[in-house]
């Protein structure tokens, strides 16, 4: 999990698409290279719903409460539907409506590095990469300040991924907690309307009726989860990619306009989502010439797609000056991340400011030892670094 790119390498160079057995058993056909990976994204034929899969093991590796309720969500439909929710938060994350967070979230930023300055070490997930995002998709999405430490034990039981009888137990007891907690919180905002978007989404539902119950809960499950978790993996790959190339850490601190070439740069070369989406194919067809059959579980692997050297020359080098860099880590086309502006407002903010305030940055353990989610996303549990006050 350290570096799995060589071995995604051999993968990509020994043919374009692989049937795969994945931890716990499920088959799945692997799509690894960049312009294969691009165009199933937008295949019309590899669906989002999953209950078309042939291998029951897909839909079992879910919580039995995911397996109905979650299949109300935008991330889980195609078409019409798709686009009726995305267009009721889409109004939410325009770029003109992210710009007006910037303030807010510079402040968020320097009030988590004002505090752990004085100490000189700090854990920069812990500390900093986890509560920024969470603070500003809460305060967004209308979360009270005391339950986020709930919302986030939640989340973390449900990303851990981890097979066994007893995790899976702890998996659904979270699930059903937090879609109740959701339950709960739209009550309350319904009782007592507020100006965030979980309440102008209530408006939408009890207005309107262009979304039911079981949507509106899904919808808030999936703004609240996807709103903070790859971010925090964007900021702390960032950061860790950087203090492992001094010579590209260097360069960043002396031209700080390479920011946002650099937040992209991060996004292709150690993106949040290992190694990518699922997709299920709803007809006999054809990826990169590989025959897959009706019902299978397609694996389309964008962080391997942004590894390919046919699309990126030099894949394997971190240059935070690379130009054109049309990464898949927000995905392409119908799904294509609706976060995406806020995360990279968030991604530039956070490291920006931590290259400017902290001198001396540097890796407290090495970077082998660093610990590693678990499931199906690429990030560091903790990030121990040390530092002194620019």
């Amino acid at each position: 999990m350290a570096d799995p790119f060589p071995f995604y390498r051999r993968l990509q160079e020994g043919g374009p698409v692989r049937r795969v057995i994945t931890v716990g058993g499920l088959e799945a056909w692997l799509v690894t290279r960049y312009g294969d990976a691009r165009e199933a994204l937008t295949d019309p034929r590899l669906t989002n719903d999953l209950r078309g899969a042939t291998d029951p093991r897909l839909l079992e590796q879910l919580p039995s409460a995911e397996r109905t309720s979650a299949m109300r969500s935008m991330i889980r439909l195609d078409g019409p539907d798709h686009t009726r929710l995305r267009r009721l938060v889409s109004k939410a994350f325009t770029a003109r409506r992210v710009a007006e967070l910037e303030p807010r979230v510079q402040e968020i930023t320097d009030r988590l590095l004002d505090a752990i300055i004085p100490a000189g070490r700090a854990d920069l997930i812990e500390d900093f990469a986890l509560p920024l995002p969470v603070t500003v998709i809460s305060e967004l999405l209308g979360v009270p300040l005391r339950d986020r430490d709930r919302f986030q034990a939640w989340t973390n039981v449900l990303l851990a991924s981890r097979p066994d009888r007893t995790a899976r137990a702890a998996t659904e007891r979270a699930w059903r907690q937090m879609w109740s907690y959701l339950e709960g919180l739209l009550a309350a905002k319904r009782a007592d309307p507020a100006d965030d978007l979980l309440g102008a989404l209530i408006t939408a539902r009890d207005q309107d009726e262009r979304l039911d119950e079981g949507e509106l809960v899904a919808m808030a499950f999936l703004l609240l989860v996807a709103g903070y978790v790859t971010t925090v993996n964007l900021i702390g790959n960032g950061i860790a990619a950087l203090l492992t190339h001094p010579g590209q850490l260097k360069l960043l601190r002396d031209d700080p306009r390479l920011l946002p070439d650099a937040v992209e740069e991060f996004l292709r070369y150690d993106g949040p989502v290992n190694p990518g989406v699922l997709r299920v194919a709803e007809e006999d067809l054809e990826i990169g010439g590989v025959a897959v059959p009706r019902g299978a579980t397609v694996i389309i692997a964008t962080a391997v797609a942004d590894r390919d050297p046919a699309e990126f020359p030099e894949a394997d080098r971190l240059d935070v000056a690379r130009p054109g860099n049309a990464h898949l880590a927000f995905g392409h086309g119908m799904h294509y991340c609706l976060g995406a502006p806020l995360a990279r407002l968030e991604g530039r903010i956070a490291i920006g400011t931590v290259l400017r305030r902290l001198d001396d940055l540097a890796l407290a353990v090495p970077y082998g030892e660093l610990p590693r989610q678990i499931g199906g996303l690429r990030g560091l549990e903790h990030l121990p670094v040390t530092f002194t006050a620019a």
